[in-house]
């Protein structure tokens, strides 16, 4: 029932108006009354009632009205009322409408012309529209541009009518006129778009001899000016050249948006590096000079189609693209990035390393809230220039290793993994990076950084100076043993009475106690005490970082701590000549892991050790008191070669992502390929040169990808009816994006012709109908292509569902054909992504739906069955190839993907091989709306059985 209006009213459902209330506030003379009336029957029209009794009442009351209100409601109520009977003839009463629509047309008043002139441009019935003719031309010379201007759209909105040219013969010379003698720029620019869009080869005419002018006229009209280019240039391309030079000109309008529209203009229609080197300083000057931040991001986005088509152009603007870092907005500063990132080359690596090592230093202000993602986002796309180029890590790595340290976890956790990164790849910065790294290491406050941290000086401290240095470190922020004090139970008592549960006994003896500042005391006590809980001691106010952590529950870390110290003890023992240091170093590593071991068991803390950071302790312990060349090997070698191993298979898929996202062109051996040089250059510029040297490029290279195959065409066709149904139809759907494409074929199988055939569709789930149901008569044995467009708001299974209905002349009774439902697949909607471990596992604790779909498959190899599952689910494994491999009966693997709307999909596969060679295991599946979460449930329960 919904109805188009030019104007939206918000109804309250809750109280609707009874009709004879309005009706009464119609026929007072309170004028706010009756605007408040006209309101409400606007309102109930727009949301499907008819109000048949008000027609005569606004007749009479409403319409000698002099308010302007009322007069503007009142069009808008004549907008909405149907007009016509169910045979499409004018009611007889809209016969006294159109005296009053011509005495509108000739009001004294130039509102009152304005708005029904308006109107009159959404009317399509002929029969209104024929008598108020001359009144509309006459308004064409109305003093007042107002009236003007409206005239003139509403001259072009009967023109367009199907019977518009015979009504409005002369209209396109009239308008012509008009545009020649007009001053007023909105009249103008309606007048050319009249003749743009009824009488195309008169507004090219007018363009062309007053094209040294162009660039005076206002904003309005220059825009129809460039759409008007577009299309000519479209349909005519040996024309493009003098057109070209219209849009040059216009590049220097003092109008951002018509700057913005030459620049799109310019690079839609010429490839030749003149001109799109002009649209690429357009958009960065676009960049500078607008201060909206939505502006900032479009013109980034067409920055970045132009780096996808004309990179080595791209690459000489990188500069001026990273002047946008100066906004304080972090996705304009986001996307500035990833567009810098993929032009950088060898010759603007300095430059642009530079430039961010600025924006770095001016992030340690802390003006802006902000300031630690920011520094997160530097640093990322400093990591990515280093690693694409080594030779500037050693201009960056020790300014960010200030930061190891920082608030911002995340930042912090960047820079470590840099660092771990940089020190594999560039063997001369070793030595001063784990300097460096010592020197700072007690800065740092966050576990994970401390964790990365101390590998780093466990794998890369190789001189005996370094090896010494790392130990020494360790033991200061770890700071005096022990970890925690325990009450003793008496001296003198020996370990068989210490065992035994006492809750009090008496004593005399002397025990350490700690003062507030955390050094130690003793005092001595001779009296009946009950017994105390050990206590955690927190060192002396020199204890570092790495105790802090411990003292608080974190024995992964002590786990690091034991593995590091593991590893440099080893290689003490080949670079230390003196066994007795060496044997010192153990003895007081071992304390330390012993300590940590007891601290963890023990009391003091809420929660005790876990039993694989406990394992491990105990293995490191074990591995000092007896080591062996062949573990000496393992902990000393194999972990490096496991790293080196990791960083490979890393540029190894993003070398594939590379490769991947370059389009492949194909060139047919039919194509048709121009030899510019051949050509005759008479009155060509410098432009059309350049450009006919694209075109040719470009035939002989093909740059186009490859069509769909008519298989994969032929899978989109749905059948809707049986064969045996007096009707047969089936549809071809084509999603793109936001929009689904119903192209459904309509075959009358009888010998009778069928009328008012309609095709009725309904939708369930966040999909739209746009297009209303129209009637169609089919001849026998005929066919009918019918079109409907549906929209689409997120990702999730949509069910398209309907049926057709027609009349014969037979049967009084309306057939109706019920049709198979359409199943929209999310398939369409995702598709492959990549992002970061720490994006992951931040996304992963981030999203509140989450589906766990059991494993129930006939698939008996993990490896077989995870592939199944992203082919199925059109994802990206994100897990490493080199992480699959071995045969442990194990398997577990992230896929991510992305979709249309910009929603993630994250899915986690654990599976596991019983022995009886089954897989078992969960799927998991999280979104941040639900719709995502359980289309792709029931897509994997659907399809993990390895069938179709």
């Amino acid at each position: 029932m919904e109805k188009s209006c030019s104007l939206l009213i918000h109804f309250d459902k809750g109280t609707p108006a009874l009709a004879n209330e309005i009706k009464e506030a119609l026929e007072g003379n309170d004028v706010p009354a009756k605007i408040d009336a006209m309101k409400k029957a606007v309102m109930l029209l727009l949301n499907g009632e008819t109000l048949p009794q008000l027609f005569i009442t606004i007749i009479r009351y409403v319409l000698p009205s002099e308010d302007h209100t009322i007069q503007k409601l009142l069009l808008l109520y004549l907008e909405i009322i149907e007009k016509t009977d169910s045979k499409g003839r004018v009611l007889p009463e809209m016969i006294l409408i159109c005296q009053n629509l011509r005495n509108n047309l000739q009001h004294p008043n130039e509102y009152i012309r304005g708005v029904t002139l308006r109107f009159l441009c959404r009317l399509n019935e002929v029969d209104i529209i024929e008598p108020l003719i001359p009144s509309i031309m006459s308004n064409l010379e109305h003093r007042h541009p107002y009236v003007r201007r409206n005239a003139i759209l509403a001259v072009m909105a009967v023109y367009k009518l199907p019977q518009g040219e015979q009504l409005l013969a002369d209209a396109p010379e009239k308008i012509e006129n008009v545009l020649t003698t007009e001053q007023d720029p909105s009249a103008k620019r309606n007048a050319f778009l009249m003749l743009f869009q009824c009488a195309q080869e008169r507004a090219i005419n007018y363009l062309l001899t007053h094209v040294d002018r162009v660039s005076d006229w206002g904003d309005l009209l220059q825009m129809v000016v460039l759409d008007l280019v577009r299309k000519v240039c479209r349909t005519n391309k040996g024309e493009k050249g003098k057109y070209i030079k219209i849009i040059i000109s216009l590049l220097n309008a003092p109008s951002a948006a018509v700057v913005y529209e030459c620049a799109g203009t310019l690079v839609s229609l010429s490839s030749a590096p003149t001109a799109v080197r002009a649209a690429a300083n357009t958009y960065c000057q676009l960049l500078q000079s607008q201060s909206d931040n939505n502006v900032k991001l479009i013109v980034l986005d067409r920055l970045n189609e132009l780096k996808s088509s004309h990179r080595e152009i791209m690459v000489d603007m990188i500069m001026d693209v990273l002047r946008a870092l100066s906004s304080p907005n972090l996705d304009i500063r986001r996307k500035t990035l990833d567009i810098v990132l993929e032009l950088i080359t060898p010759k603007n690596i300095n430059e642009v390393v530079l430039t961010l090592k600025k924006e770095v230093m001016k992030t340690q202000s802390g003006e802006l809230e902000k300031n630690g993602e920011y520094r997160q986002m530097l640093i990322q796309a400093i990591h990515s220039c280093a690693v694409k180029f080594p030779e500037v890590a050693s201009t960056v790595v020790h300014l960010l290793m200030d930061f190891l340290g920082d608030s911002n976890v995340a930042s912090a956790v960047d820079v470590v993994v840099f660092v771990r990164e940089i020190i594999e790849t560039n063997p001369k910065l070793r030595v001063s990076i784990v300097t460096r790294l010592l020197d700072t290491f007690y800065q740092i406050r966050a576990a994970r950084v401390c964790s990365c941290a101390l590998w780093i000086i466990g794998e890369y401290c190789q001189s005996l100076s370094e090896v010494e240095s790392g130990i020494a470190t360790i033991k200061q922020c770890l700071g005096d043993l022990p970890f925690y004090s325990a009450s003793e139970e008496g001296e003198a008592n020996d370990s068989s009475k210490k065992s035994q549960q006492i809750n009090s006994i008496t004593v005399s003896s002397r025990r350490p106690a700690v003062l507030a500042d955390g050094t130690y005391a003793t005092q001595s006590a001779a009296s009946e005490t009950a017994f105390s809980p050990p206590t955690v001691v927190q060192g002396s106010l020199t204890a570092g970082n790495l105790r802090s952590l411990l003292l608080t529950g974190d024995f992964f870390l002590g786990a690091v701590v034991a593995c590091t110290l593991t590893k440099l003890i080893l290689r003490l023992e080949e670079v230390q000549p003196s066994k007795v240091e060496v044997n010192k170093a153990t003895t007081n590593a071992l304390l330390i892991m012993v300590s940590m071991i007891q601290l963890g068991q023990s009391s003091a803390l809420p929660h005790p050790i876990d039993n694989d950071s406990y394992d491990r302790m105990v293995l490191c312990v074990r591995l000092l008191c007896n080591t062996g060349n062949e573990v000496r090997k393992i902990w000393l070698n194999s972990c490096h070669e496991s790293f080196v191993k990791m960083l490979s298979d890393k540029k190894m898929r993003e070398t594939e992502e590379i490769k991947a996202k370059a389009q492949i062109s194909h060139s047919q051996p039919d194509d048709l390929i121009d030899f510019y040089h051949l050509k005759s250059r008479r009155g060509m510029s410098q432009l059309e040169l350049e450009d006919a040297v694209q075109d040719d490029l470009k035939r002989a290279t093909g740059e186009f990808v490859k069509d769909e195959t008519d298989a994969n065409k032929l899978n989109r066709v749905l059948q809707l009816t049986g064969f045996s149904d007096p009707v047969y139809a089936e549809a071809f759907v084509t999603v793109h994006h936001y929009d689904i494409v119903l192209d459904v074929t309509v075959i009358n199988r009888t010998k009778e012709t069928l009328q008012n055939l309609c095709l009725e569709l309904a939708t369930m789930g966040d999909l739209k109908l746009v297009e209303r149901p129209q009637n169609y008569t089919l001849a026998p044995e005929s066919s009918k292509q019918i079109k409907a467009n549906i929209k689409v708001s997120s990702t999730e299974t949509g069910v398209i569902f309907g049926n057709i209905v027609y009349e014969t002349s037979n049967v009084l009774d309306r057939m109706v054909v019920v049709l198979n439902d359409i199943h929209i697949d999310i398939m369409d909607y995702i598709s492959p992504a990549v992002c970061s471990d720490a994006a992951f596992r931040t996304m992963w604790l981030e999203f509140e739906w989450e589906n766990k779909v059991a494993v129930n498959t006939v698939i008996q190899d993990e490896k077989d069955f995870l592939d199944h599952i992203i082919k199925s689910t059109n994802m990206k494994c994100l897990t490493a190839l080199s992480a699959l491999e071995g045969e442990c009966g194990f398997l577990a693997a992230n896929l991510y993907a992305k979709s249309v709307f910009g929603e993630d999909a994250l899915v986690n596969v654990s599976i596991e091989k019983q022995a009886d060679s089954k897989l078992s295991g969960y799927i998991r599946i999280r979104s941040k709306t639900q719709g995502i979460a359980l289309s792709l449930g029931d897509k994997i329960t659907l399809k993990q059985k390895g069938g179709s």
